[in-house]
């Protein structure tokens, strides 16, 4: 196979080193060309039409060049290891049984037989689910039915097989074990050669309009919806686009951490942010509180602070909104002056003049549209009345010929007074862009005084929406908008204006789903609508919410999101840690029987107990030195900012990196981070700062240590300054060692 290979390598280069020749010649024609004499006007026309042209022809010729180079980095990974898996298949209509060899891609010889099948083809599914036997597979034709003789699973590295053996299982322990054992790296690794049943479930699902996976940690669930991605480009080759698709990440870190997965697998990645980034963008000119900023304060809010946050997060108040703006009557309606240079342009009662002109039968929105077009209008008579003025005179006499040119391209006029029109309404133009952009993006309305108005109209046991609303206005002062208000706004805008939505966009993915509220769920629905949405999270990493229960998160969202086919996919078993550490971070949670632990055995948990700060600070520093020599990155976990900067500070001859939600790397070596930063992140080796019943004495704090321990892959320690939380202390002791100070020796 590799012999083939190495043919169609050899092949593809010698066409890249013709086409990188032909790239050449033409990028050096458009340097010639581009230097052609631009003095006199006529060259300088003539000039620009070959220029455009030559343009193109580079284009095309550095595309032409990317595919086939493209070609030639996927063939190099396939001379590496050819394949994974190899499937006998005997068809009813066939004499002999066929061999298939899986792959990371296809390739097949000159004569267009395959000799690899890409892990995404229909029959790759017989790989992943099937047993020995009679078995189906999905194809574009329907369902089709062959018997699987033999599964044999394979490591190569190399072109040398390490690893080879049959098996009748989805995909076998040993390959796992080995897999899994690998220290981590910089970035996720793609899992074709080791996706489960459950997770090929979620990979190849291309019926359900919601589909909710939730994964314990470690239980691969975002490797799963990478894999997903990559097999629905595959799938959809002629209809989707990785433009069409977007994955809201937690933080920057996770977006670099998984940057590398659809690159392996011959894919472009998709359009990837954060919520902060995405309600940033929607609210220019505003400072959207961000999950971090929340995690940081939130336990500092009060009751009835945390009551009024709860239902601004629910579905009841997003309905509250839609039934305001169905009922909201014109009087009521909050429009705002535009302004140039200081002074009214539009004023506010000359537009609500013109939405009053347009029938109450209609939807707000319309009628918006509708002023809309008409502020357009008078704009543009207002252009027209502004090209006589002496100052736009003065500007077309002295305009210059380059800029002449620029303005007027290749046009003719029949005379000069046609000429000076054209040239003064360009000026004018651009002069008056900020009016135009202003009508464009609806500025003539104040949302945020129409929000605030609405807050006034709510009546609720035990909140004060008088106080709430002038919270909010106090807020709006510092150009700041709390989490909690961001959704809200943007939908009530969008109500009102008709615009938020975008059509483009198909499939739309959430990670760390439980970190989303209801109402940040239902816009979002709303602003992609005709896209296909997959959530994933698991409920037990929730931080400083109550847990939803899979069941019952789906119900609320199939029901709010109005689809009619919805899917939950639970995935039980982790496989990110030793056995060890999965049960001791399962014994945390009241519920952590039901999280199933990988046999990949490992040492036990250790909690170290200091009796003081400078001795958990020797043990801390000891602890790195020792875990740096079997490990390349060791994190420190915390419980917030505060806490990581002082273990920080307490390391810096150690030159820890200590990380922050602007940070889009992960370093080598010692990583400090507050744990709400590390999620969806894994760790060789995790060190658990300070488990003291001081610090972690409270039940709120459960699922933060659960989140903490199951980061680590091979170890976890646990340093605590004082008594250990009775969260630890509680669990069955033969599931963690205690040490009163730290031995080296161990």
């Amino acid at each position: 196979m590799i012999e083939k290979i190495c043919e169609q390598k050899q092949h593809t280069e010698e066409l890249y080193e013709k086409a990188h020749k032909e790239t050449s010649q033409v990028e050096q024609n458009y340097s010639q060309n581009a230097k052609v004499n631009l003095i006199e006007a006529d060259d300088r026309i003539e000039t620009h039409a070959e220029i455009q042209q030559q343009k193109g022809l580079v284009a095309r010729a550095v595309e032409n060049e990317s595919i086939l180079k493209r070609q030639i980095d996927e063939l190099d990974d396939l001379q590496k290891s050819p394949y994974f898996g190899r499937i006998d298949i005997q068809d009813e209509d066939e004499d002999h049984p066929e061999s298939l060899y899986i792959g990371i891609s296809s390739f097949a010889d000159r004569d267009g037989n395959f000799l690899i099948y890409d892990w995404r083809a229909p029959i790759s599914s017989i790989y992943y689910n099937g047993t020995l036997g009679n078995v189906t597979y999905d194809t574009p034709a329907g369902s089709m039915q062959t018997e699987l003789l033999k599964k044999r699973q394979f490591t190569i590295n190399h072109g040398e097989i390490i690893h080879m053996f049959d098996t009748n299982e989805t995909v076998g322990d040993e390959l796992l074990q080995q897999a899994l054992g690998e220290q981590n790296d910089e970035h996720m690794r793609n899992i074709v050669s080791t996706i489960q049943k459950e997770q090929n479930d979620i990979i190849r699902d291309v019926r359900s309009d919601l589909l909710v996976v939730q994964g314990v940690a470690g239980s691969g669930k975002t490797s799963a919806i990478l894999q997903r991605i990559a097999f629905l480009l595959y799938h959809s080759r002629a209809s989707l686009d990785a433009d069409e698709i977007v994955l809201f990440s937690p933080n920057r870190l996770y977006s670099r951490y998984i940057s590398d997965v659809l690159p392996s697998l011959g894919e472009r990645n998709m359009r990837q942010l954060t919520l902060a980034e995405f309600f940033n963008r929607r609210l220019e000119g505003m400072h959207v509180q961000t999950l971090f900023d929340r995690f940081e304060n939130q336990q500092s809010n009060s009751k009835v602070e945390q009551k009024i946050i709860n239902f601004k997060e629910g579905q009841t108040f997003i309905d509250l909104i839609q039934k305001y703006e169905k009922e909201l009557p014109t009087a009521k309606i909050k429009f705002a002056n535009i302004n140039y240079q200081g002074e009214v342009f539009f004023a506010k009662d000359e537009i609500q003049s013109i939405f009053e002109q347009f029938p109450q039968s209609m939807r707000i929105k319309e009628r918006t549209l509708k002023t809309k077009n008409e502020l357009i209008k008078r704009l543009k008579k207002r252009v027209d009345s502004e090209i006589k003025k002496d100052w736009v005179q003065n500007q077309i006499n002295q305009i210059s010929e380059e800029k002449y040119h620029e303005l007027v391209g290749r046009r003719h006029f029949k005379s000069y007074d046609d000429e000076n029109y054209f040239i003064g309404r360009k000026i004018v133009d651009k002069e008056f862009q900020i009016i135009d952009d202003a009508i464009f993006n609806d500025y003539f309305i104040d949302i945020y005084s129409q929000y605030a108005a609405f807050l006034t109209t709510l009546s609720t046991a035990d909140i004060n929406w008088q106080q709430v609303a002038k919270t909010f206005n106090a807020n709006l002062e510092m150009h700041y908008i709390a989490l909690e208000d961001a959704a809200p706004v943007m939908l009530l805008r969008d109500l009102l204006t008709g615009s938020g939505t975008n059509r483009k966009f198909q499939y739309v993915f959430i990670d760390e789903m439980q970190d989303y509220s209801i109402a940040q769920l239902m816009y979002l629905k709303h602003a992609f609508p005709r896209a296909k949405f997959t959530l994933l999270g698991d409920s037990e990493q929730t931080l400083f919410k109550d847990v939803t229960e899979p069941q019952m998160l789906l119900k609320k969202l199939k029901e709010s999101f109005q689809v009619k086919r919805a899917n939950l996919i639970t995935l039980n078993r982790s496989y990110r840690s030793t056995a060890q550490i999965t049960n001791f971070a399962a014994a945390l949670l009241p519920d952590g029987d039901k999280i199933q632990a990988f046999s990949r055995e490992g040492a036990l948990p250790t909690v170290i107990i200091a009796d003081n700060q400078d001795q958990a600070t020797r043990d801390l520093r000891r602890l790195c030195q020792s875990e740096l020599e079997d490990y390349g990155t060791i994190a420190i976990l915390t419980k917030n900012m505060e806490e990581s900067e002082h273990v920080s500070d307490l390391l810096r001859d150690l030159n820890p990196s200590l990380l922050n939600d602007g940070d889009r790397s992960l370093p080598k070596g010692i990583v400090v981070l507050p744990i709400y930063l590390a999620k969806g992140l894994e760790f060789d080796s995790v060190i658990a700062y300070n488990v003291s019943e001081e610090n972690f004495g409270d039940q709120f704090w459960r699922g933060t240590l659960y989140i903490i321990a199951s980061r680590a892959m091979h170890h976890l320690n646990l340093i605590s300054i004082g008594d250990v939380s009775k969260l630890i202390t509680n669990i069955n002791s033969d599931m963690f060692g205690i040490q009163r100070s730290f031995d080296f020796s161990k």
